[in-house]
């Protein structure tokens, strides 16, 4: 697939954020084809870019995984200079994205208002902790803060555990993916005024959002619900169970499901006829009595057994693989999920982008830049001078 028959060729797009929301909807623009400018601090970069484990000179894990096919420029903000030249760059943008604490991007002429008038068509993306207009406007947005305070962890793991967050940026990765399905609403209203956008996006937003139908069970509760762990609220047996030698997922969907799951799984047709397990509804109040019955079958045979049985009756079933077995399987090779740059033999391996079109992965384009690498190029595309860019990388306010 070339870039030109990417959706969003021809967009260009400024992220002026870091860390992870805000960097995380750049990457998916740039994924579906937008060219994304990184703006970073010439000196430091990305606070990210000292997060993890380290890739190169100044790339890491956690950096690589939201700053794919796109381009970096290092840029002190600091510098009025600097700042004309990102005003430039705005005024040549079509979205913008930025995360500074409530009122920063303001105060460096840098909000909405002021480059909205020097590009009335731009879509201005700001990612913030809390509602900009609201009393906690002030206070900085962190992932894990948030987990605690939109009820997530305490949603997750089981009821017997203290308060659980989740495996990575849950609230980040979301809030960042929703603002990107905003901007690309911003695009097509767009494409009938022709005028830009202020899109918002607050992480407690995103956090409450993410709760979905478990959220929405504890407003009809009045209470917390129970926590399941790997177990379904609503469906049983649903869930991560141990076979004899390993674990696997089981997910049974409905009634039909239950008795074969009964008589040719488990080998255990009083189950599939007692009247007491009859529908789901009934076997979830039952949870208590009829789980002890399926763990004890489940823990006699061997997980290899258990996924034929499964598979062959038409029962949803997979392992439970380590993240590394997961990534290195042949189902994830067959989906092409992980890609390293061809043109690079020792670069470290990167996920793809996730979008299938007409058929096709989108491409990976352009491994996460080192921090500056495309500012000459990027300042020569606004008409500056060889000499004027060498100028400012001596100054400092280009790095």
């Amino acid at each position: 697939m070339s870039d030109s028959d990417l959706p969003l060729a021809g967009i260009r797009v400024l992220d002026l954020s870091r860390i992870l929301a805000g960097p995380w909807c750049g990457q998916v623009l740039a994924d579906l084809g937008a060219e994304v400018v990184k703006v970073e601090h010439p000196g430091r970069g990305d606070d990210t870019r000292d997060w993890g484990m380290r890739l190169g000179e100044r790339n890491t894990c956690y950096f690589n995984a939201v700053n794919r096919n796109k381009r970096s420029i290092g840029i002190d903000l600091g510098q009025p200079e600097g700042l004309a030249i990102v005003r430039e760059l705005a005024a040549q943008s079509d979205v913008l994205i930025q995360n500074f604490k409530t009122g920063g991007a303001d105060k460096l002429g840098l909000g909405y208002d002021a480059l909205s008038a020097l590009n009335p068509g731009l879509i201005y993306c700001s990612v913030a902790g809390y509602d900009s207009r609201g009393p906690e406007a002030a206070r900085p947005g962190y992932d894990l803060v948030i987990q605690g305070e939109s009820g997530l962890m305490m949603m997750n793991g089981n009821d017997d555990q203290p308060p659980l967050k989740f495996g990575v940026a849950i609230v980040d990765l979301f809030t960042g993916q929703f603002a990107a399905q905003a901007i690309l609403a911003a695009l097509v209203q767009r494409g009938r005024t022709g005028r830009g956008k202020h899109v918002e996006l607050a992480l407690f937003d995103g956090g409450l959002s993410v709760t979905s139908y478990y959220g929405l069970e504890a407003l009809a509760l009045g209470r917390d619900p129970p926590r399941y762990g790997n177990a379904h609220p609503s469906i049983v047996p649903y869930g991560v169970f141990d076979a004899a030698d390993g674990p696997l997922v089981i997910t049974v969907g409905n009634n039909a499901q239950f008795d074969r799951f009964c008589r040719h799984v488990i080998d255990r047709p009083d189950l599939a006829d007692e009247p007491a397990y009859a529908t789901n509804l009934e076997r979830t109040r039952r949870r208590d009595t009829l789980l002890p019955i399926i763990l004890a079958e489940l823990r006699a045979r061997p997980r290899a057994l258990l996924l034929e049985r499964l598979a062959r009756h038409g029962i949803p079933c997979g392992e439970v693989l380590g993240l590394n077995a997961a990534l290195t399987s042949q189902r994830a090779a067959q989906a092409g999920m992980v890609s390293r740059d061809p043109a690079q033999a020792q670069a470290p391996d990167l996920l793809a982008p996730p979008y299938r079109l007409d058929g096709e992965r989108a491409p990976l384009r352009r491994r996460p830049p080192g921090l500056g690498e495309h500012s000459d190029e990027v300042l020569a595309e606004l008409g500056l001078a060889p000499e004027r860019i060498a100028a400012l990388r001596r100054s400092g306010i280009v790095g």
